[in-house]
């Protein structure tokens, strides 16, 4: 499995790269997992084409931490992977879950990343009494609710907010390798704060980007993906079997790899 035209860094295949055996067993389920398609997101068997012992990763929206426990497997204890999630039922159910694999070179955030620092509101809906965690959205530049309308209701959560920019400089000292986000929509603001990473370290980005979300920050999914490929200067991606390049946005897809 490869980048089609050639990525920067080829990795070998599979998972157990470098972690523990308890790693080792988690990172293996979840990417079975994806393989049978189920609940588990296909990109994740694609991982380790990207990721090897002793990278620098950053999970950002990482929930309960799917992708961390498969980077977290790849780097291997000498690489770190930064796991941030600022919903504090889903965090504490991603540090139970590190705790348990034996992960002590990950490192959970509760923080959103955004454009610029400071507090913001947090929008979890809720469904039968229950929160939805993967569809939380900070609410700061939101138009509305967008897709979000579909639910009864919401609770809002006051989370802290700071750049990647600013967490880089603060927590890596040597290069980040790749970037996972998961932000509902606001792309557009992570990158803003994220100029100065993509510029000097130029990792690989594995973004999720649809219209249904980007558009309540009033960004059409198609001129982010344009951004990133035009002013930024990133070769996209989608995974099937392997990378594949696209030149645009895809219907069927929802999730891209943005290598440099």
């Amino acid at each position: 499995m490869s980048i089609a035209g050639g990525p920067p860094t080829e990795r070998p295949s599979g998972s157990g790269i470098g972690g523990t055996r308890r790693s080792r067993a988690v990172a293996a389920a979840l990417v079975a997992a994806a393989r049978r398609g189920t609940v588990v997101e296909k990109e994740i068997v694609g991982l380790a084409d990207l990721v090897g012992p002793g990278d620098v990763c950053l999970d950002i929206g990482a929930e309960f931490g799917l992708y961390t426990h498969v980077l977290a497997d790849l780097v291997g204890p000498r690489g770190v992977v930064h796991a941030f999630e600022p919903q504090q039922g889903a965090h504490r159910a991603l540090e139970l879950g590190v705790r348990a694999a034996g992960l002590s070179w990950v490192h959970l955030h509760r923080l959103a990343l955004g454009g610029a620092p400071g507090t913001a509101e947090l929008s979890v809906p809720r469904r039968r009494g229950l929160p939805v965690h993967g569809r939380a959205y900070v609410t700061a530049g939101a138009r509305d609710a967008g897709p979000n309308r579909e639910f009864a209701g919401h609770r809002l959560e006051s989370v802290a907010v700071e750049t990647l920019d600013a967490v880089v400089a603060d927590l890596v000292p040597t290069r980040v390798s790749f970037v996972k986000a998961d932000v509902e929509g606001a792309e557009g603001a992570l990158l803003d704060g994220a100029v100065g990473t993509l510029a000097g370290h130029r990792p690989h980005l594995l973004l999720e980007i649809e219209d249904r979300h980007t558009r309540k920050y009033g960004v059409d999914a198609a001129d982010l993906f344009a951004r990133l490929t035009g002013e930024l200067g990133y070769r996209a991606h989608t995974w099937s079997a392997g990378w594949r390049p696209v030149a645009g946005i895809v219907d069927t897809e929802r999730n891209y790899l943005f290598s440099p």
